[in-house]
């Protein structure tokens, strides 16, 4: 399937998700982005994939789409069926289930790759598709400790983050948010929020031959669409503004926090602040 094909089918992707029934314009949005991140990988119809950090299945859907009624993806999250809002990730989940991709799709929620006793044969997947979930894991080492587990299960990784490096000054309150909850839960206050380990594209690279892959191309990509930033900032300040969280924090890291906080809400506007640019690597 073509770029154009693809990006075709994202408004039907996109109402086919259980989100789609709270905020259609933003599940868009959200599957446009997916659908043109899929459209420039070399994923095609007949291929397995095995998807790290489905989520609620915005990209499991587009890979479902990409790969055709004789290909298959096994979508894997650590997170229980029962997280999410508005919509869980069971909920959205059986709505896929549901529909024409279901038969492609195989959730897995509950599921680490480094339970011993989650295996697959060796070149099990022709694609390992990791997409805006590196950052929730708890640590660089978890992440390399999966990617290692995972390299012999598949023949190519397709890996995509969002860009710590703004490449604008619109994009420094999504960055601050970042930063500001990385900081948090680096200094042993833990949450559930989607910013756990935040890391650099450079960060990236120098880990992946530690977990025996080697990068053969990474581009930018553009996330102009994207409602992320808002979402970040909201929940940075959410964060700032609970006492249980803060008071974990030694006194020192919880002033460079809270002033932290300051600058971001001078700097942030209530809505429609641009997210930062993400970036997709490639690696064998």
């Amino acid at each position: 399937m073509n770029h154009s094909d693809l990006l075709a089918k994202a408004p039907s992707l996109a109402a086919g998700m259980a989100a789609a029934d709270h905020s259609p314009d933003t599940q868009l949005s959200q599957t446009r982005h997916r659908a043109a991140l899929v459209a420039s990988w070399h994923i095609t119809p007949g291929s397995t994939v095995l998807e790290l950090g489905c989520g609620q299945g915005d990209m499991t859907a587009v890979l479902a789409e990409a790969v055709g009624p004789h290909g298959r993806v096994v979508a894997i999250d650590v997170a229980d069926p029962s997280y999410g809002t508005p919509v869980t990730l069971g909920e959205s989940a059986a709505r896929l289930a549901a529909g024409p991709l279901g038969p492609r799709i195989d959730f897995r929620f509950g599921t680490d790759v480094l339970d011993p006793s989650v295996d697959f044969p060796e070149s099990t997947f022709d694609h390992v598709v990791l997409a805006h979930c590196s950052w929730y894991f708890t640590s660089l080492g978890q992440l390399r400790d999966t990617l290692a587990r995972v390299r012999p299960w598949a023949r190519r990784l397709w890996f995509t983050e969002w860009d710590l490096t703004p490449t604008s000054d619109d994009q420094l309150a999504h960055l601050l948010a970042v930063l500001i909850q990385g900081q948090t839960e680096a200094a042993g206050s833990h949450g559930q929020g989607n910013v756990r380990t935040p890391f650099s594209r450079e960060g990236l690279l120098r880990l992946l031959p530690e977990a025996g892959w080697t990068a053969d191309g990474s581009r930018p990509v553009d996330t102009g669409e994207l409602q992320d930033g808002d979402w970040e900032i909201a929940a940075c300040l959410d964060l700032v503004g609970s006492d249980g969280r803060l008071a974990a924090l030694p006194e020192p890291v919880r002033q460079l926090v809270l002033s932290q906080a300051d600058v971001l809400r001078a700097i942030a506007k209530p809505r429609g602040n641009r997210a930062l640019a993400a970036y997709s690597v490639t690696a064998s």
